[in-house]
């Protein structure tokens, strides 16, 4: 019986130690190169409008956003606690675009934008942040958000925009640039083809849909992976 019990033993030690490992985080492909797969658009303009041209499309792998209708291209599945890695570029000329994190009530502002915090792309002022229904924080506030610190919110009419740290970031129009966004409990931090250009903190929203804008300009992309963070 002691040998039959030490054998046992052994066996739960190892199989301890075997799920003690960490395990490395799986990517998450949210774009998979083909289909929007994953994903479902709310274009305000195409209700009751079947036929309207599509705001978002596949072709040659790349998914492109084609700027209006005006709306928005979101994730079914919520998130928390990830790496996001978005590459994107302007295939004309350049204009507004954006990513969306924590985006949950749908046209919550202006009967269009989700509620969330929009990571700006619009072309020279990629890494912006704009509050969308949800507020956040930063360094430097006075400087960085206009206004009377009481409209700072993300409400209708509020100082919703909050300027980054640099704009000369972004790569020539044509070319791809890499925006790597950092969403971490009440934290986001946003790169910039790896400039650090945004640094937010006290986030009223910690989860949410991904999405991308159609918001006037066709922009395209082929790249949009999540990494979801360890527990710390």
């Amino acid at each position: 019986m002691r040998i039959f019990s030490q054998a046992w033993l052994l066996v739960l030690l190892a199989a301890c130690s075997g799920s003690a490992e960490p395990q490395a985080p799986e990517t998450v492909h949210l774009f998979n190169g083909s289909d929007l797969e994953g994903w479902h658009a709310d274009v305000p303009e195409a209700d009751g409008t079947p036929d309207i041209a599509a705001s978002f499309s596949v072709r040659d792998g790349l998914l492109i956003s084609h700027g209006s209708p005006q709306g928005h291209l979101l994730t079914d599945a919520f998130f928390s606690n990830y790496e996001l890695i978005v590459e994107y570029r302007w295939p004309g000329e350049g204009g507004n675009c954006g990513v969306l994190v924590h985006a949950s009530l749908p046209r919550m502002l202006y009967g269009m934008f989700p509620q969330s915090i929009e990571c700006q792309m619009h072309a020279g002022n990629a890494g912006d942040f704009w509050c969308i229904g949800e507020n956040i924080a930063v360094e430097n506030m006075a400087e960085r958000r206009n206004g009377d610190p009481a409209t700072w919110t993300g409400q209708e009419g509020a100082n919703r925009h909050i300027r980054n740290l640099t704009d000369d970031s972004e790569k020539p129009l044509g070319e791809w640039n890499t925006m790597k966004i950092v969403c971490r409990d009440q934290t986001i931090n946003i790169w910039v083809n790896e400039d650090h250009v945004m640094s937010g903190f006290d986030c009223t929203a910690t989860s949410g849909s991904v999405a991308i804008q159609a918001e006037g300009t066709p922009c395209e992309f082929r790249r949009i992976d999540l990494t979801p963070l360890p527990v710390e």
